[in-house]
């Protein structure tokens, strides 16, 4: 399909706007977390399959710097303009040209992922891409097409777990799929293709998916932050348009297979998060998939429908505006309404390096800290969990060992020992102190059997897992059980003397499991406790995260 020279002069401009963007403005925390990831490539990583990190690799290798972080982003996003455009069958399309861009670049969401590099970059690019070619494939379906189309759905499970909804609901729209040899044959090149993270998780423990299944705090239900939160995304995807935006998707009827699929794939989602939102919040990023089938249906409504495209279209620039007005606000700080994270972390980072020179530097529960120091002053960095926090990407890489008997700088919100002070632009203000050997054992394993276990004196068996390459003497480690509510929120932490099946055991065998007994204290401060953690500290450190999180009875 040739593509008219106005659409190629707006694509264009749109590309250089980003890049100018992507260059000028400092990362966000989760790109330096990513960036992080892209260090030591993987087929999958804590919490997200590796697309976004291969993204960054394939930056990293043409530019420095943060557009070396975000190139790859700003190319997706006008393939994702593109694929949609090319999507729309309608004969008078390019008459509405600037309709179709100002449609597009007035969602909030996809306009910023438009220079950012997030998991949903890649996962907005590839949904496009796989209705695209969708669209094709329900047309005149052949072993050819159902090969590129097996390898788009499994391009898209490598960009978020999210994108199996969008699989999901289209397949959902169209079941006579699962009668039809070329749709298996797409299913099975996807999942040959995804056969390598499906390794990874079995070799790390399926630890992404516990994560994010069962081992994620929540909170107890509150109708303001859940499903009002939600209903509240739903307007900020859109901004001012959304009125005219779901009026039309309201209006918008099955006339075809494809525009079947599109309804399914935007209704399914919003009704499934919908229902998410009854148990937790939901983020305004995961109900942005919906934009790519909404643009389709959107633009082929307004161009049969005048009032409609009239107000799309004023109310669309007008969000455009307010939007590039922010973005010129994400470099130059004073022109945006409040502190964010493109503000000052560079100067933040060069001021704790001043203090730390060349010394690694170990950040107490922050994977966001972390990486960012890395990336802006290329010093090594850490970021040690502990139970007041959540595991990462730092609890199962090799980024540990590189502190390892080293004298860092102890960076944290939380220290009784103050030496050094570092105020944010965001008011908050960390401490830090000098470690002269830091030593820690994070990768520690507490595992135990599937049984009832109740606060009592009855006891307990754990083994305790070192995978480390050295042994470990006992003396440097205190157990305890940590003690987490209903929302799996922890609670208290309560010391327990554990006693080695062996009783001339001085430490943990390399490589190796080793048995205790223990019995589980009762909870001093917390109401009957729901769940709890078996936790280790090394040498005086805050207590980290050495279990999963085990039911009480």
């Amino acid at each position: 399909m040739k593509l008219p020279k106005l659409f190629l002069y707006l694509l264009g401009s749109i590309l250089i706007l980003n890049l100018i963007q992507a260059h000028f403005t400092e990362l966000i925390y989760d790109e330096a977390y990513y960036w992080h990831y892209a260090k030591n490539m993987a087929w999958g990583y804590f919490d997200h399959p590796p697309m976004v990190a291969l993204m960054i690799k394939i930056s990293s290798f043409l530019f420095d710097g943060e557009l070396g972080v975000r190139f790859v982003s700003c190319l997706f996003s006008v393939g994702t303009f593109v694929f949609l455009w090319m999507a729309i069958d309608h004969p008078e399309k390019k008459k509405y040209v600037p309709h179709f861009f100002v449609l597009v670049f007035s969602m909030t969401l996809l306009n910023a992922y438009g220079f950012f590099t997030l998991p949903d970059t890649p996962l907005l690019f590839f949904t496009a891409l796989f209705l695209l070619v969708y669209k094709h494939f329900i047309r005149k379906p052949s072993i050819a097409i159902a090969l590129v189309l097996g390898i788009i759905m499994a391009a898209l499970m490598y960009s978020k777990y999210h994108a199996v909804l969008v699989i999901f609901f289209v397949l959902l729209s169209n079941l006579k799929l699962v009668f039809d040899k070329y749709a298996w044959i797409a299913v099975i090149t996807a999942l040959v293709c995804y056969m390598p993270h499906f390794l990874w998780l079995y070799e790390h423990d399926f630890i992404s998916i516990k994560y994010h299944l069962f081992e994620r705090p929540n909170a107890p239900y509150d109708f303001n932050k859940y499903t009002l939160g939600f209903l509240v995304n739903l307007i900020a995807i859109f901004g001012l348009t959304f009125p005219f935006m779901y009026y039309a998707l309201f209006k918008s009827r099955s006339k075809d297979l494809f525009t079947k699929a599109l309804l399914y794939l935007t209704y399914g989602v919003l009704i499934f998060f919908f229902i998410s939102s009854f148990n937790r919040r939901v983020q305004t990023q995961w109900i942005i998939v919906v934009s790519i089938p909404m643009a389709i249906l959107v633009f082929n409504y307004i161009m049969e429908h005048a009032g409609v495209r009239k107000w799309v279209f004023r109310l669309g620039l007008v969000n455009i505006a307010i939007i590039l007005f922010l973005r010129i606000g994400l470099v130059y700080e004073p022109l945006f309404p409040i502190y964010y994270e493109t503000h000052g972390n560079k100067a933040w980072m060069s001021n704790i390096q001043a203090t730390a020179g060349t010394n690694p530097v170990v950040y107490e529960n922050s994977y966001r800290n972390a990486p960012m120091y890395a990336f802006y002053t290329g010093e090594t960095s850490y970021s040690l969990n502990n139970i007041n926090y959540r595991q990462n990407q730092y609890s199962i890489d090799n980024s540990e060992e590189a502190v390892q008997h080293k004298k860092v700088l102890y960076v944290s919100k939380y220290l009784n020992k103050r030496d050094f002070t570092f105020p944010k632009a965001n008011g908050s203000v960390y401490y830090a102190h000098y470690i002269d050997d830091f030593e820690s054992f994070r990768k520690l394993r507490c595992i135990v059997k599937d049984e009832k276990f109740k606060m009592d004196d009855q006891e307990y068996t754990v083994k305790v897992y070192n995978p480390y390459a050295t042994d470990i003497s006992v003396k440097k480690l205190q157990f305890a059980i940590a003690y987490l509510d209903n929302a799996k929120q922890f609670k208290e932490l309560v010391p327990i003397q554990v006693n080695p099946v062996h009783k001339e055991l001085v430490s943990l065998a390399s490589n190796d499991t080793t048995l205790f007994t223990f019995k589980l204290p009762k909870a001093k401060k917390t109401t009957s406790p729901k769940y709890f953690k078996i936790v280790i500290s090394e040498n005086g450190l805050r207590y980290g995260l050495n279990s999963e999180t085990i039911k009480l009875n």
